[in-house]
């Protein structure tokens, strides 16, 4: 089973797909001019802008929901993952994913609200829509159901036991009393109290949990990197030199150090892949473009800000390894992790963030196995929240797919979905994690070929939206637009999608609501 996914895994995620994502990212950026430096601070501002309502949920639970998703394992074990693989400078490509996917998150959210409609009594949106209505004929609908069956799949199945592989993983160096059936049980119990809520119960744990840890968790890593100020300035410097090999002891890594850093980027922020769509869908605005720049800010929450911490903490405290491919460490600081097997594990695991909180707090030089300090603690906390609130996500998204799928139909495989994933959760929580990633891996890298394809299709009436978005700023800081800024699309800007054209110009009508698809 395992040579079977590693071989099509590599077919997947060829260097084709990096290419791929990488010349859309920047296609985007440049088509719209780095929106991404210039509307950072309209970004903020919209996050906390705009209302709910039954139909649809705010800005700010959407990006929370979207958070959800990206902030997990992928900050915390992939991060590390991406160091030991290759090196520090798989932490520049990164960045450099995150800055040139908030491009791709823009045009996939804003496409999510274009073709938004309501189904089972709330806003769906997400590629799955967009591929159909946008596209068009019998193409567009079977290229949507390519979409929609491989995210079921990803997101209820393949996905989830990564991230309660890490949960369990981080739980038991920190309590290792505690055996990892015991954390898949309580995990299993924690989601199925709140997935049966449907978006707004998600919403509201998203809303109250990802805030609060995300700030605790840049908090720490502050902490860490006043203590260890003056090691900054050769740190940056180790980074950019090592991600274009002028780094001698990286330098034969380049290529795995591209690969693992775009991986890990796509993984932990999802720019592109299709995921954050889902959210921005669910959200009441009062113009498309709205949630697409508020998803796009979310990319930079997700890798410049959380990932980059990981890998503060990680390198400045010297608590990771680096593979040389062939089984070797070109760096071996003694850092290592007993897995579920027995085994002792010098990959890129949670050890790699606790070990190096532990050594920052703790003053520990050398890396101690026995050792359960503040960052055992702290990391498996962070954990539990972070990658319970993705497997949340991952339920929605997954939910929202089958719902477009069924039309209205056998609405009782949604509980049948529900327990698919904490299955799969409990399954993650007791086995080892190499398998895991590659199944979770292979589930992205289609998700992200189905959906780039896609919006560059369909890049048109996303690029048209901003652009009447950049109008009416324009106009507004003028002072000459008063009120919000509104989407008022011309009919023949649609073919047969009428939510922004017929219903949303209702909505103030007394007695009025939008009309269930079902």
């Amino acid at each position: 089973m395992e040579t079977f996914v590693t071989a099509f895994n590599d077919i997947v995620w060829s260097a084709a797909l990096v290419i791929l994502l990488v010349c859309t990212g920047l296609y985007f950026s440049i088509r719209m001019r780095l929106f991404q430096v210039r509307y950072i601070a309209d970004m903020i501002r919209l996050i906390f802008r705009g209302g709910k309502s039954e139909d649809g949920i705010s800005s700010f639970q959407a990006i929370a929901v979207s958070l959800a998703g990206r902030v997990g394992t992928g900050n915390i074990v992939g991060v590390s993952t991406a160091i030991f693989i290759g090196g520090p400078g798989a932490v520049f490509w990164m960045w450099l994913i995150a800055f040139l996917g908030a491009g791709s998150a823009f045009v996939e959210s804003t496409l999510s609200q274009i073709y938004k409609q309501k189904e089972d009594g709330q806003y769906r949106g997400g590629p799955a829509y967009y591929i159909e209505k946008g596209i068009g004929g019998t193409f567009g609908k079977y290229y949507a159901l390519l979409f929609a069956v491989v995210t079921v799949i990803a997101c209820g199945l393949l996905l989830p036991g990564i991230q309660s592989n890490s949960i369990s993983s981080s739980a038991t160096n920190a309590l290792p009393m505690i055996d990892s059936w015991m954390i898949g049980a309580f995990i299993v119990v924690i989601l199925a109290v709140v997935i049966f809520g449907g978006i707004r119960s998600i919403a509201n744990v998203a809303t109250a949990v990802v805030p609060f840890m995300a700030i605790a968790y840049i908090i720490v890593a502050v902490a860490i990197v006043i203590m260890n100020i003056e090691a900054v300035p050769g740190l940056i410097a180790l980074i950019f030199k090592s991600a274009f090999g002028l780094e001698q002891q990286f330098a034969g890594t380049v290529g795995a150090m591209i690969m693992i850093g775009v991986k890990r980027g796509l993984y932990s922020n999802e720019a592109g892949q299709g995921t954050g769509a889902h959210a921005a869908g669910a959200a009441e605005v009062s113009h498309p473009a709205k949630q697409g720049l508020v998803q796009a800010f979310s990319v930079y929450i997700d890798t410049l800000f959380v990932c980059t911490a990981t890998a503060l903490m990680i390198l400045m405290t010297g608590m990771y390894n680096v593979s040389d491919g062939d089984g070797g460490l070109i760096v071996d600081n003694g850092v290592y992790q007993t897995n579920a097997a027995g085994e002792k594990d010098v990959s890129g695991t949670v050890a790699f963030t606790q070990a190096g909180i532990d050594s920052a707090f703790h003053g520990m030089d050398n890396f101690q196995e026995d050792f359960i300090g503040f960052g055992s603690y702290f990391i498996a906390f962070a954990l539990l929240f972070f990658c319970y609130t993705t497997m949340l996500a991952y339920y929605y998204i997954a939910e929202t797919n089958l719902v477009y799928m069924l039309k209205g139909r056998m609405q009782w495989l949604k509980i049948v979905l529900g327990l698919v994933l904490i299955a799969s959760a409990f399954y993650g929580a007791v086995s080892t994690a190499d398998l895991a990633w590659l199944m979770g891996d292979l589930g992205v890298g289609l998700m992200a070929w189905i959906n780039v394809i896609a919006i560059l299709i369909l890049q048109k009436p996303a690029l048209k939206v901003f652009r009447d978005y950049e109008r009416q700023y324009k106009l507004k800081k003028q002072g000459k637009l008063k009120g919000e800024i509104v989407y008022e699309p011309d009919r023949s800007d649609f073919k047969d999608h009428n939510f922004w054209v017929d219903e949303y110009p209702r909505r103030d009508e007394e007695g009025y609501s939008y009309p269930d698809r079902n």
